[in-house]
């Protein structure tokens, strides 16, 4: 059997001069960007089916993209949820602590949120920001203690406040347990993390890409996370996989696909799956600035009984 490997260039790979992050309850940034919460969306077109996901790559695509795809004869967005991918959680080996970490590809979307992020929330469209490992040791799975979870769990919830988002995507990879003298996963670490970032944000989306070591420790002392997440989706694209996560199937999304090299008819496939086993989630990575109005039909006429319309 081939083991099924997705492809995603990593974020947290680039080698970038500006290194900028936000510190445990910064606040300085909300000057800069003047965020406030996201403006309420225009009325959107009735849609049923799932909810659909894109992930952009920003180090070489422009969220605006997700935008740019609708129903056709008006049946609405194509994607109703954009994510950013990828904020790192880095490592100060000075203070021993996890922070957020933001490349200048990504704080330039959130500085131009204006232009980058509000003209897809006025569509309906929600936008969550993905945070990721970067070689560093630090990772959602390792905290020390109740006090570091929360803190970083603190700059997660600040940074979604200063910049207008919609919430937080979880994806637990390439944290390099061990490296800068760092713990290996433990038990609560995950659960302590979860626990403060619902409470400090009740009504946001928190979303997990199901994969490492935080994503099998969703429970400790009595206390299980699981319900705490409003999404969970399959991470090797191409595939069918159920997230094992205690979640109803309107939560889940067992296909993934990536546009443009994910085949259509492979995509087709997970679509009508989707819809034949009544789950409630399609994920889709990697969108860029091409018309891919063929790959993206190819699971909206399952999903929506209808084609998508590109508009540049």
């Amino acid at each position: 059997m081939l083991t099924l490997v997705r492809s995603r260039v990593r974020t947290a790979t680039l080698a970038l001069s500006a290194v900028v992050a936000l510190a445990v309850g910064a606040t300085a940034t909300t000057a800069t960007t003047g965020a406030a919460a996201a403006p309420a969306p225009a009325p959107a077109a009735a849609k049923l089916g799932p909810t659909s996901v894109a992930y952009v790559e920003v180090n070489n695509n422009s969220m605006l993209n997700v935008g740019k795809y609708t129903l056709a004869g008006g049946g609405g967005n194509v994607f109703d949820v954009a994510v950013i991918f990828a904020a790192n959680i880095n490592y100060d080996t000075g203070t021993k602590t996890a922070y957020l970490h933001f490349n200048e590809n990504v704080q330039r979307v959130l500085d131009n949120a204006a232009t980058q992020i509000r003209p897809l929330q006025q569509k309906g469209i929600k936008v969550l920001l993905s945070v990721l490992g970067n070689h560093q040791g630090a990772g959602f799975a390792n905290f020390p203690s109740q006090q570091a979870a929360s803190a970083f769990a603190k700059q997660l919830s600040d940074a979604v406040a200063t910049y207008g988002l919609d919430g937080i995507d979880f994806d637990d990879e390439y944290a390099q347990y061990g490296t800068n003298g760092t713990g290996q996963p433990n038990a609560s670490s995950f659960v302590h993390l979860m626990t403060a970032l619902r409470a400090n944000m009740p009504n946001k989306i928190i979303s997990l890409y199901n994969i490492g070591p935080a994503a099998s420790r969703l429970s400790y002392g009595g206390v299980d996370v699981s319900s705490k997440f409003d999404y969970a989706w399959n991470p090797y694209y191409g595939s069918w996989q159920v997230p094992g996560i205690a979640l109803p199937k309107s939560k889940l999304s067992p296909a993934a696909v990536e546009i443009g090299r994910t085949s259509q008819t492979t995509t087709a496939d997970l679509a009508r799956r989707t819809v034949s086993e009544a789950y409630g989630v399609f994920l889709t990575y990697n969108l860029d600035g091409a018309n891919r109005s063929a790959d993206v039909s190819a699971f909206t006429r399952q999903l929506y009984g209808s084609d998508a319309v590109y508009t540049p």
